[in-house]
């Protein structure tokens, strides 16, 4: 009986085994109808390359000797390049170029493919971002040395300096006219920080241009859309002291004595001078003001030295104020007055410059005015205070220069 029962399980394996052998064989068969699937190998190491609305990929090919070519998707695949294999050394670099696309980030997908159609597992280069119009808006001009934008040396050249510009600089364009009155072009590299123009023209107007790349090993080279202007370069002339002429308006301080009046001023003595080689006031009240003539009109007045006594009363608190006419200029107030200040800005006065010395007030010390002041011909000193804290002031020499 026992013998009955091992016969039927046997039996019974074996039907099962048979029958499962005949299931995954048809399996298979269907599996492999259309023949073995060959996948071709694959690129390496992709990298891009930006552009102007243009991109490059690079990528190492595979050993793979049966690939006959590469074919590069985007846009969902709606788009395509072909590129053939031209090598199957790892070492070498297949490229290719991708024109008329958008400003954009792209995904890119590359196939290798043999000689019979069979292609390869993807690889992908992703976020790829092609540059235009609006990177190319956004870019600036490399900044110039705000603090000291340039030098005029004494040889006439002068030197342009600028700050160290982003890695992505590729050159600065330098156009100015030159002493033949001929527009010329410098180069200025992204290693230097100035430049020296030997042969400008001064007074005449230089602009620049800055050039940059999107990244390294970029195909192009984007400008940015307009030059900008440098700022104007100046030489200062001194002021011609022999046109310098004494004026008196209400209130303002006598002077000590005749051989101490305003015009020793621009005698043209060096140096802090005695008595009575100076201008002495009569010591009257402190603040108090002065004024005189320049003797014509300038329209770039940028600089003056104020040279003290050689002893005392050197002022060390006075402003400089400016006007081009003084038919209603006079003021009414006297200078200590708290109200002088604006009466003479509703005149037509300009504050040029306040002074403040923090030495004894004796040696010829410069200071610059009013940066783009008005034209001025007409000037007013007012004494705030003096070193030694008196009523007088005292001065031997006043100097003025004009940018051209």
């Amino acid at each position: 009986m026992k013998s009955i029962y091992k016969n039927i399980g046997l039996i019974a394996l074996l039907i099962a085994v048979l029958i499962g052998c005949t299931k995954d064989d048809l399996a298979f068969k269907d599996y492999l109808k259309d023949g073995e699937i060959v996948y071709p190998g694959r690129v390496a190491n992709i990298i891009s390359k930006p552009g102007n609305l243009r991109t490059a990929l690079w990528w190492n090919p595979s050993p793979d000797p049966s690939i006959s070519k590469y074919v590069v998707y985007w846009n969902n695949n709606a788009d395509s390049v072909v590129v053939q294999a031209t090598s199957h050394k790892p070492t070498d670099t297949i490229k290719v170029t991708i024109p008329n696309l958008r400003e954009y980030t792209y995904n890119f997908t590359i196939y290798s493919y043999d000689g019979k159609g069979n292609r390869s597992i993807p690889i992908e280069a992703k976020n790829i971002r092609v540059f235009g119009p609006l990177y190319q808006s956004a870019l600036l001009n490399r900044p110039y040395n705000a603090t000291t934008p340039y030098v005029v040396n004494s040889n006439g050249s002068v030197q342009l300096n600028f700050n160290t510009p982003d890695t992505i600089n590729v050159s600065t364009v330098i156009k100015y006219t030159n002493t033949a009155n001929v527009v010329s072009e410098k180069i200025l590299l992204p290693k230097d920080n100035s430049l020296v123009l030997a042969d400008y023209k001064l007074g005449t107007e230089i602009q620049y241009k800055s050039s940059y790349i999107p990244g390294q090993g970029s195909l192009d080279v984007f400008a940015v859309s307009d030059y900008s202007v440098f700022p104007r370069i100046f030489t200062l002339e001194q002021c011609d002291k022999s046109l310098f002429r004494e004026v008196r308006l209400p209130n303002d301080v006598n002077y000590y004595e005749s051989g101490t009046s305003i015009s020793k001023l621009w005698d043209g003595s060096v140096g802090p001078q005695g008595y009575p080689n100076i201008f002495h006031s009569d010591g009257s009240y402190i603040a108090h003001v002065l004024t005189f003539d320049l003797g014509k009109s300038y329209a770039n007045l940028a600089q003056m030295e104020e040279t003290g006594r050689d002893c005392c009363n050197n002022p060390d608190k006075f402003e400089v104020w400016g006007i081009n006419d003084i038919s209603n200029a006079a003021t009414t107030l006297r200078a200590d007055n708290a109200g002088w200040k604006a009466e003479a800005i509703a005149k037509g006065w300009t504050l040029l410059k306040e002074v403040s010395r923090t030495d004894d007030g004796k040696n010829a010390m410069k200071f610059d005015l009013l940066a783009d002041p008005p034209p001025v011909r007409y000037i007013r000193i007012r004494v705030l205070h003096t070193v030694t804290g008196s009523g007088y002031s005292n001065m031997s020499e006043l100097t003025f220069w004009n940018k051209q």
